[in-house]
């Protein structure tokens, strides 16, 4: 071979070369070959005039104890030129590739739509911090539910699906969002519930939230609020005094409101009404003994046993004319009355001490005048 050809392939080499190294640039993620391992850091070849070193705290994120645990000699890694020259050949990092890489991956999330884990780490001033393919994320906190939310730290250690709702490298700014994946599940669970669900329907439910004036019950995937009347039979201060989150029930579905997406259930009416159940132990025509309890301009009220009232209208108080009841009777007076009617649809229940009155002056009679007659057959 000539010296001339050999200058020219020389030559055609170092241009090669030069063409390479043109990639090689600060600021840049280049990959690189690992040549060499030992504790404290790796030898990566990325093409520049020598193999530079990593140290271990650059390799991976926490920092591991050696960086033979992260990388062999070999492996093809990815690595950011943080500075090129000096005795070391300059300065490499594969934690802010691998960052810069991630950012990519979820700007590519957010662009398809798609979601990805979130793994929570800690509570701060208005929302969650988050771990997301190794970045810092923000969870606002009313992001993080459909309602508000009043302890976040039960959050804590829990890996949640989330989606990016803004992302901004220059600031490291990374926001993500619970909130509208539920919100996008409930929709369609709602339609689904919807298109089935009727009024008059019981269904299984589960408490979800409770609240001052009610409970709202998981139905199937959507919620339904029962008022506080509609949880028991008898008054209730506060739902928690019936119903614990989490528990199971039996609803009734009272009202189904499509546009509005709401549903109105009742827990007491699948369960058996007490005031019917008294009922059953009485029948028209009874009499009975209870106490007056309640003066009102139409009449008394008497309760018959605890919780169980009938009432005695004015024209039934006496056998005299009257325009107060407190000219018949008082509170606390024991009575006997006559049952006059019991309307189960209603709930009510009519009695008189007038007709008892009268029943009894009739039985009266009638055992005086068959004891006459027995008198007068014995003669």
């Amino acid at each position: 071979m000539s010296d001339d050809i050999k200058k020219v392939e020389d030559m055609g080499a170092l241009l090669e070369e030069a063409g390479d190294m043109e990639d090689i640039k600060e600021g840049t993620v280049v990959e690189g070959t690992v040549v060499q391992v030992n504790r404290n850091e790796a030898f990566v070849d990325i093409g520049y005039k020598q193999e530079i070193p990593v140290p271990k705290r650059e390799l991976a994120s926490p920092e591991p104890e050696s960086a033979e645990d992260v990388v062999k000699v070999g492996d093809k890694i990815e690595v950011y030129i943080q500075s090129l020259g000096g005795e070391n050949g300059g300065a490499l990092s594969k934690v802010k590739a691998d960052r810069m890489s991630a950012w990519k991956d979820i700007e590519a999330v957010k662009e398809n739509g798609e979601t990805i884990d979130a793994r929570i780490n800690q509570v701060v001033k208005g929302g969650l911090v988050a771990s997301v393919c190794g970045l810092r994320g923000f969870i606002p906190a009313s992001q993080m539910e459909l309602h508000f939310v009043k302890d976040l730290s039960v959050y804590v250690g829990q890996t949640v699906k989330v989606i990016p709702i803004e992302i901004n490298l220059g600031k490291q700014r990374l926001i993500l969002s619970r909130r509208q994946l539920l919100e996008e599940e409930r929709s369609k669970k709602q339609d689904e519930i919807f298109s089935t669900i009727e009024a008059g329907q019981t269904v299984k439910g589960t408490v979800k939230r409770l609240v001052d004036y009610g409970a709202f019950i998981d139905i199937g995937g959507v919620d339904g609020l029962a008022h506080i009347s509609d949880l028991s039979w008898e008054r209730v201060k506060h739902p928690s005094d019936v119903l614990k989150v989490g528990e199971e029930v039996d609803v009734f579905v009272k009202n189904v409101d499509p546009d509005s997406k709401r549903i109105s259930l009742s827990v007491k009416e699948t369960l058996p009404d007490p005031w019917l159940e008294k009922a059953e132990n009485y029948h028209e025509g009874d009499h009975i003994e209870g106490k007056i309890i309640k003066l009102t301009d139409f009449g008394a009220f008497m309760e018959i046993e605890p919780g169980f009232d009938g009432l005695i209208p004015m024209g039934e108080l006496c056998d005299r004319r009257i325009e107060h009841a407190d000219e018949a009777v008082h509170t606390g007076d024991i009575v006997v009355v006559k049952v006059m009617k019991i309307d189960t649809k209603r709930k009510r229940i009519s009695l008189s001490i007038n007709r008892a009155k009268r029943d009894a002056d009739a039985a009266i009679v009638k055992s005086y005048q068959e004891s006459q007659a027995k008198n007068e057959a014995a003669e």
